[in-house]
């Protein structure tokens, strides 16, 4: 049952994964048929975290969860993804942008921006309103069901399973653009969120059934119950927070990175922007086989903290490589994805033996708050050291082919945020080592 409801869920996370990243390959079409810049495209990925960094919702989320479980909590916040995703996709419309329904009052507002960005930006708010705590739900479920057990493992292949829809998002979305009907990848993304609200209500009823015939709540226990001083026990616990910080710094240099990295490879290299996505997909396939193979490995030897110390070392490289010289882009695109199988593989596992597990909803939640700070900061600051280091190159110049954009800065950025990631790898694995944690452990105890 538990592998069941594994893939149940998972296909909850990859339709989410598949929206949050569909955006990515259209940076080009954006700018040229929306007249985005590359300053107006930073905020509008960045408006997905606004809602978890700025009104707490992945820690209230993770309150929440903790107070009344996992099937309401995650049939909630599901359907605020379905409802942002098709008004981000209705913001990118010819109807809405020929003044259909709402145009007008989008454009009365904050005029300095234009309405196709205020409508899209929106909608983006509610989808990360709905989206980061339907991924708390979604791990907590997958760790009721598994710790104990193959609990890296099954956090592994559902991670896996949801980078597959971030994968096929960078891989279809350019292609699927054609013409008039450049924004069919967005509708599209939009559709699968609403197929994504079916597949968890389906959950429920899995979970329901269980608990008849086991006669247990899975999905909530009185031990549950939040209380504000739990958050305050977390801050004080310091391997926490040093995998927190960690959480905050790698997935910082990663996921602004991909929201980039495809308008990246058009400039730097020349690549034409339907293979420039599918290059970058290479990251995202290559978690999909690695993420469960190590996450396989800890659970059997262990060495969680080293792996997160490893997979740093990686991320650093590639961004350097990036920065400073113009080797082929496969091979660094297929380090980084193990990089990125490496630390989320050992990561959020290893916050299970951090924290109590009736606690883990607020746990992770205040994590993701965390690293939400790096995902709604780092997109507008690329946009706008991009925009301020390429000083007379216009939208124009770079659409008609007279004129590149240099990544050299905004890459380098990342590979300094990498490298406070190793830092604190570091310090987890020094805390592990004072206190006994068993972060260098196997997690599977039966």
């Amino acid at each position: 049952m538990r592998w069941i409801v594994l893939i149940v869920v998972s296909i909850v996370m990859a339709a989410n994964y598949y929206f949050y990243d569909c955006l990515s390959p259209l940076q080009k079409l954006l700018r040229d048929h929306l007249g985005f810049s590359n300053t107006a495209y930073g905020f509008l990925v960045s408006t997905y975290s606004i809602p978890n960094v700025f009104l707490a919702m992945a820690v209230i989320g993770g309150i929440i969860l903790d107070k009344i479980g996992i099937r309401i909590t995650g049939f909630v916040f599901t359907t605020f993804m379905a409802i942002g995703s098709f008004l981000t996709a209705y913001g990118a419309s010819e109807y809405f942008n020929n003044g259909g329904l709402g145009y007008n009052f989008m454009n009365s507002i904050l005029t300095s921006y234009s309405p196709a960005l205020k409508m899209m930006s929106l909608g983006f708010f509610l989808f990360g309103l709905g989206a980061e705590t339907s991924i708390v739900v979604i791990t907590k479920v997958v760790v009721k069901w598994f710790k104990g057990k193959e609990i890296a493992l099954a956090l592994g292949i559902n991670i896996a399973i949801a980078r597959f829809g971030t994968a096929m998002a960078l891989f279809l979305s350019r292609g699927m653009s054609r013409d008039e009907f450049w924004n069919r990848p967005i509708w599209f993304a939009a559709s699968l969120l609403t197929i994504a609200l079916l597949t968890y209500i389906i959950y429920i009823f899995f979970d329901l059934r269980y608990d008849k015939i086991t006669k247990t709540n899975l999905s909530h226990s009185p031990e549950d119950e939040f209380r504000l001083k739990d958050i305050i026990k977390l801050v004080k616990i310091p391997s926490f927070i040093y995998i927190a910080l960690l959480c905050l710094t790698f997935y910082s240099a990663v996921f602004p990175f991909l929201k980039y990295a495809t308008d990246m490879l058009e400039n730097k290299f020349g690549l034409p922007g339907e293979l420039s996505g599918r290059i970058t997909s290479i990251l995202p396939f290559g978690t999909i086989i690695f993420t469960p193979l190590f996450g396989w490995f800890t659970d059997i030897k262990g060495r969680s903290a080293s792996i997160m110390i490893l997979g740093s070392i990686l991320l650093i490289s590639v961004h350097l490589t990036f920065t400073f010289t113009n080797l082929n882009p496969y091979v660094p695109m297929f380090i980084l994805g193990v990089a990125f199988s490496l630390v989320p593989a050992a990561m959020w596992p290893s916050v299970a033996k951090i924290v109590d597990t009736s606690k883990l909803g607020t746990a992770y939640g205040l994590m993701f708050s965390i690293q939400n700070i790096g995902l709604w900061l780092f997109p507008i600051l690329i946009g706008k050291i991009l925009d301020s280091t390429n000083p007379g190159i216009t939208r124009e110049m770079v659409s008609s082919g007279t004129a590149v954009y240099n990544y050299t800065y905004p890459i380098l950025m990342l590979a300094v945020l990498g490298l406070f990631g190793f830092i604190f790898a570091l310090l987890l694995l020094k805390s592990d080592k004072n206190l006994k944690i068993g972060l260098e452990s196997p997690n599977k105890t039966e």
